[in-house]
């Protein structure tokens, strides 16, 4: 159903380390309102959209969702990788590094390992968009906070175009819920056939 591109949706060139940065970029890789739980919440609330709009709006956030994932694990990656024990130590990440070294593992900025309990796929498409919609909210303002804490510009443009990415996907999430709601309201008709 999808293929995969063998490259960033947006180049990640990070050449200076810094754990203490990867430390709270990890949260929109696993943590409460990062891209791993998005993914999901979108890729299982589509089988219960009612228009084809709105389970093409799931099915495309949901799998650029998997995109920024992997966006954020390499930046993570990167800040990590040729970080010496003292400045792992430094940066807040011992507990990290005795459990996974420099790995990418899904948790959030404080250490908690990541769980679906934090989304939900309630089955009603407009609780479920409205939900979508402060998600979206959420992973912005997350951004912006990450953003309002870097100082390498290599961290900072990456952060941005995530930031940007989550207005956008808000708008469509909008939309979408404006077509749900046009369509609910309008009246059902069914032909019915008489046997012959």
């Amino acid at each position: 159903m999808w293929t995969y591109d063998k490259f960033l949706e947006y180049p990640v060139k990070i050449k200076t380390p810094n754990p203490e940065m990867a430390k709270i970029i990890i949260t929109q890789y696993g943590g409460p309102d990062g891209e791993l739980g998005a993914s999901l919440r979108y890729l299982s609330q589509r089988f219960s959209m009612i228009t084809p709009e709105a389970i093409a709006t799931c099915n495309d956030i949901g799998t650029e969702e998997l995109a920024h994932l992997e966006m954020v694990g390499s930046m993570v990656r990167q800040l990590m990788k040729c970080a010496t024990l003292e400045e792992i130590q430094k940066g807040g990440m011992s507990g990290y590094y005795a459990d996974h070294g420099r790995g990418i593992y899904p948790v959030s900025a404080s250490g908690v390992p990541f769980t679906a309990a934090g989304f939900q796929s309630k089955g009603d498409p407009i609780v479920d968009l409205t939900e979508n919609l402060a998600a979206e909210q959420k992973a912005r303002a997350t951004y912006e906070y990450l953003i309002n804490m870097a100082d390498d510009p290599d961290v900072i443009e990456p952060l941005k175009f995530l930031r940007e990415r989550e207005v956008v996907h808000y708008q469509r999430f909008g939309e979408a819920l404006r077509i749900v709601q046009d369509h609910l309201q309008q009246p059902h008709l069914f032909i019915m056939h008489k046997p012959v």
